[in-house]
């Protein structure tokens, strides 16, 4: 098929394409209850949850959903109410899911935290956002109760295993007293459903609301990068996927939760779970032993996977289908290998929590699907997916040229002015955020962007000063106010390094306070000053002390000053 045929075909894809949103969805609904309902569910495995030890155990669509309807029993006897915020800090496992559906079910706003986050992270978060109860386990619960003084508005605490002796509920005791089916509320489409903070440019992270109807925009970016997620297009007849999908992605994140967890669980189809740390020999051992078809990995794991297996082949059997990748390029080496050694043409996707899984590539190859994908290009972030018009725009919000840079950006409203279901429904109580996003019905990504004349777009950069750091999207101004809150630091701008590995590296530059000197171990103390406040991916790796910070007229940080500075000394390198 050539390249003018598969652009025929897209384009007519994208004109065929329309949303079907029923008033009332439920995100829970839609990826537990409905597949308990079916026959067979007892039978259907919804959660494969991988040992250290290597073993497994499966839980089926039946499992979850009456586990999901005692949590939110539980949850309704502490109190607990339509369209209140429950944190949930706990790595991939059954739980997880199961906390997940219990409170989406109840109408309840589900607040994924992550476990990497420090006291100081946390305590932000359960704040701002008014949480009234948390779930964790033991990886979390450390951390939990050195903050909770801190949260009076948290009143209850649910514990699962050892850490439910020093919580106020246990997990297993509580739910156990109740096998009764739960009744779920009847949730609107546009309810929220999820609260995830984002780090911003400028002052503390922002919490996206994100509703129910999400999920189903996410669905197209979903099933195209994941190469139809082992449904064949060509034969619409009902037949049982074989796809088995995981990711080491946190449950929560943007990424492991709304790009693998929730659309795996709407096909009613397994995912794997694996709550210890990422080797590349665990992501072939898991990918080989749970037969995984579809999986999200970093370009940061498929690096580490090829540096280690040049070869996989030789020491795994697999059966790979499709890979997605997001957060940074993947470049042509990466390309090359999930091409050669792992039998896929790796497809890249763009989005962010606030508008998630809009951009990207569909590597369907001719033979399986009848040109239903779109070739993918080593390097390219993709073209807008089903159903979302994306767009590169100027700074009025006209749409830009082909090879001309821009804000890429995404309309409200698709090709037959049906609006996108992928947006968020705003800022958790800061509606001048959420103004500042838009310009008219545009919103803006902050990602700088040129579209060339077959539609794919190539990323440039960020039009502000976030960035991403092994796939971590990094916000300076928390990491900074942590760094000032030393009484050694003065002052403290914080911006990217670039780096052949992550991509880039968190540098810090220091002004240091009157009475301090510049010496290793101080920045080793401040090292761990963030470290054990922060997430550890947010600490900085190199730290420079400067006399002074590059300011602006109106005493702001110029921070594009040091990161110029931080490239011009990459290429002399």
């Amino acid at each position: 098929m050539t390249s003018r045929h598969l652009q025929d075909h897209y384009e007519r894809m994208q004109r065929q394409f329309g949303w079907h949103v029923d008033e009332h969805f439920n995100m829970a609904a839609a990826c537990a209850r409905r597949w308990a309902s079916h026959p067979g569910a007892s039978r259907r495995t919804a959660i494969i949850e991988h040992s250290a030890q290597g073993r497994a155990r499966r839980y089926s669509y039946a499992q979850l959903q009456s586990a999901a309807d005692a949590l939110s029993h539980v949850l309704v006897s502490l109190g607990v109410q339509r369209g209140d915020r429950v944190a949930i800090v706990l790595p991939q496992r059954f739980e997880t899911a199961v906390a997940y559906m219990a409170v989406m079910q109840m109408g309840a706003v589900a607040m994924p935290l992550s476990l990497l986050f420090g006291p100081e992270a946390l305590s932000y978060r359960l704040q701002n956002s008014e949480a009234v109860a948390a779930i964790v386990d033991d990886t979390s619960v450390a951390n939990l109760m050195s903050v909770r003084a801190q949260c009076p508005l948290l009143r209850q605490l649910i514990g699962l295993g050892a850490a439910a002796a020093q919580c106020d509920v246990d997990y297993a005791a509580a739910t156990a007293r109740t096998q009764a089916r739960f009744v779920a509320a009847q949730t609107h489409a546009d309810d929220p459903a999820v609260l995830i903070y984002t780090s911003g440019t400028t002052g503390p992270p922002k919490g996206a609301v994100i509703p129910h109807r999400a999920l189903i925009g996410n669905l197209t970016g979903f099933v195209c990068s994941q190469n139809w997620f082992g449904f064949d297009p060509q034969n619409p007849a009902p037949h049982e996927s074989q796809a088995v999908f995981w990711s080491p992605a946190d449950w929560a994140w943007t990424g492991g939760l709304m790009d693998a967890l929730l659309p795996t669980l709407y096909f009613g189809r397994p995912i794997v779970a694996w709550a210890g740390r990422f080797s590349p020999e665990l992501a072939f051992q898991l990918i080989s032993q749970h037969r995984v078809t579809h999986s999200f990995l970093f370009p940061t794991a498929l690096k580490a996977m090829m540096k280690a297996f040049p070869q996989p082949r030789q020491h795994f059997q697999f059966k790979l289908h499709a890979v997605m990748s997001a957060g940074e390029a993947v470049g042509d080496a990466v390309f090359a290998y999930c091409k050669d050694q792992l039998g896929v043409i790796v497809n890249e996707m763009f989005g962010q929590t606030e508008i998630n899984y809009i951009v990207g590539n569909c590597a369907m190859n001719d033979q399986r699907a009848g040109g239903v994908g779109w070739p993918a290009r080593a390097g390219s972030m993709g073209k807008g997916y089903p159903g979302h018009r994306v767009a590169v725009i100027d700074e009025e919000g006209r749409e830009c040229l082909p090879g001309v840079p821009g804000d890429v950006a995404l309309h409200r409203f698709n090709q037959h002015g049906q609006p996108d279901p992928i947006f968020f429904l705003g800022y958790w109580k800061n509606p001048g955020a959420t103004q500042a996003k838009y310009t008219a019905d545009w919103c803006r990504t902050g990602d700088l962007a040129v579209c060339d004349a077959d539609g794919y777009l190539w990323y440039q950069g960020r039009a502000d000063d976030v960035f991403k750091s092994a796939g971590y999207r990094i916000g300076p101004s928390e990491i900074e106010n942590c760094l000032v809150k030393h009484p050694a630091v003065g002052n403290a701008a914080v911006v990217p390094k670039p780096d052949p590995e992550r991509g880039a590296l968190v540098k810090a530059y220091v002004v240091l306070a009157a009475g301090y000197q510049a010496s290793d171990a101080l920045v080793a103390d401040l090292q761990k000053h963030v470290r054990g406040q922060l997430a550890p991916y947010e600490y900085p790796k190199e730290i420079e002390f400067i006399a002074e910070l590059p300011m602006t007229t109106t005493g702001k940080v110029q921070r594009r000053v040091l990161r110029l500075q931080e490239e011009a000394r990459a290429r002399q390198t």
